[in-house]
């Protein structure tokens, strides 16, 4: 008679992450934020970046990253949130970042997808904080929606920036320009919904240096958690799926994404690994 596996008895290590695009800042988790946090640092989440959306937040942020090791800041203004940035907001920027806490510029970008979100209004944020990132030589964490091709050639105009493309879900040409450019794809739940047909051969072939995990929590949940808040814990759920697709194992990506995290962000992001 063969004998059973007996591996069930020695459980494998949890592979260390690092969730490089969630807003654990957000009012979503303001009633259980040390329960979410605690989960995700079960789940094996070593470091969290996360970027502000308006400068009405900033100051929260700062507390909870001083307040949590593994909690990396990122400040910007986000194109959603048009109508609560004012010019000065930029200069709120500027003090964060010269303050020397940052871990990146953003979130930041375009969105075009929006009805009612002035396109000329967004460029000149935008472009003042590409500046921003290349000034104070941080990494920029961008939102493109319906405007890659745009976003590339403001990258391309400024020079000398470097970053992430969050949520990616562009064409692989996008791709190979922002690659050139010095820029990774953030890849978080949609990867795991099988009709996400175009994202997943690009995820599957892409060149792994260019590659990170995000779950942008609480939004955009994996397709076993469709319709919930979405939490930093349930990025392994994205790992799975992207080393699925790789046909590599699930230690083997998380060690390659957590290089490029700490590649792009800087060793901060190693230091309770």
């Amino acid at each position: 008679m063969a004998h059973r596996s007996r591996s069930w008895l020695f459980p494998r290590p949890i592979p260390v992450l690092t969730d490089t695009h969630c807003h654990l800042d957000a009012p979503e988790f303001a009633a259980d934020r040390d329960a979410v946090l605690a989960h995700a640092r079960a789940a094996g989440v070593a470091a969290l970046v996360v970027p502000a959306v308006s400068a009405a937040g900033f100051d929260a942020l700062a507390g909870l990253a001083a307040a949590e090791p593994d909690v990396h800041a990122g400040y910007g203004l986000h194109p959603m949130y048009l109508s609560e940035h004012r010019p000065e907001h930029l200069d709120a920027v500027r003090a964060r970042l010269a303050h020397g806490d940052a871990i990146a510029v953003g979130e930041c970008g375009l969105d075009l997808f929006i009805d009612g979100l002035d396109p000329a209004l967004q460029r000149e944020y935008f472009l003042a904080q590409v500046r921003l990132a290349r000034e104070f030589d941080l990494p920029l964490v961008l939102h493109a929606r319906r405007a890659v091709d745009e976003v590339i050639a403001t990258l391309r105009r400024v020079g000398g920036v470097r970053g992430v493309v969050h949520s990616f879900g562009g064409s692989e040409e996008q791709a190979r320009a922002l690659w050139k450019l010095g820029f990774c794809l953030g890849i978080g739940g949609p990867v795991t919904y099988e009709r996400a047909r175009r994202l997943r051969r690009l995820v599957a072939t892409m060149p792994v240096e260019w590659l990170l995990l995000e779950t942008d929590a609480p939004d955009q949940p994996d397709a076993f958690h469709r319709g919930q808040r979405n939490e930093p814990g349930r990025l392994p759920t994205v790992l799975q799926a992207v080393s699925e697709l790789r046909a590599v194992s699930p230690d083997e990506l998380a060690r390659q994404t957590g290089e490029n995290a700490i590649r792009l962000f800087g060793t901060a992001l190693g230091t309770r690994r």
